[in-house]
């Protein structure tokens, strides 16, 4: 086997796993398979983590998850798919840094991975055993790479800088205590 081949062979495997499991998380936000909440759940819980209005977040989130990952593995549109899907886990990492980096604790560390594939995918391209390389790579251009991570990034800097200006308006009106003190009865 060639170094050509197992380049192709490579990427063939990275975007059939990381294409799947994001397939799956969209699956979960827009269906409710898998055990996930649907748009209803999933909105609810856009809501609470200060994605509002939840509903259109949740849509939005599982459709950049469900469509990316499913283009990513099929190698169809790489640069578009690879930038939607690295937008959601960008939304998903924001939620979770708070916690620290290692999904153990509820870090950032899952979604920080599955976003940096995505990305590395629509930089690399699809490979050769892909749609793209089939269709002579009209939704793979080099130019598509640069134009869809900089929308993506400007698109997920507004929503991410909305739901972060929006927690800090409702943390403002909160008291923190400047001394915990105990009380024995």
């Amino acid at each position: 086997m060639s170094a050509y081949d197992r380049r192709d062979l490579g990427l063939l495997l990275l975007r059939l796993g990381a294409g799947g499991v994001l397939a799956a998380h969209g699956a979960q936000k827009l269906l409710g398979w898998f055990g996930g909440g649907g748009i209803e759940g999933t909105g609810q819980f856009m809501e609470s983590v200060g994605y509002r209005p939840g509903r259109t977040n949740a849509t939005m989130a599982g459709l950049a998850e469900a469509g990316g990952g499913t283009l990513l593995a099929l190698g169809l549109a790489t640069p578009a798919a690879g930038a939607a899907a690295a937008g959601a886990m960008a939304g998903a990492a924001a939620v979770h840094t708070p916690n620290g980096f290692f999904n153990a604790g509820g870090g950032y560390e899952y979604a920080a991975t599955l976003g940096l594939a995505a990305t590395g995918l629509a930089i690399s391209g699809p490979g050769r055993l892909s749609l793209d390389h089939a269709l002579g790579h009209v939704f793979d251009r080099g130019w598509m790479v640069p134009a869809a991570l900089a929308a993506t990034a400007a698109g997920t800097a507004v929503i991410v800088g909305m739901r972060t200006k929006r927690l800090r308006e409702e943390r403002e009106g909160e008291q923190v205590a400047l001394f915990e003190e105990e009380f024995s009865q």
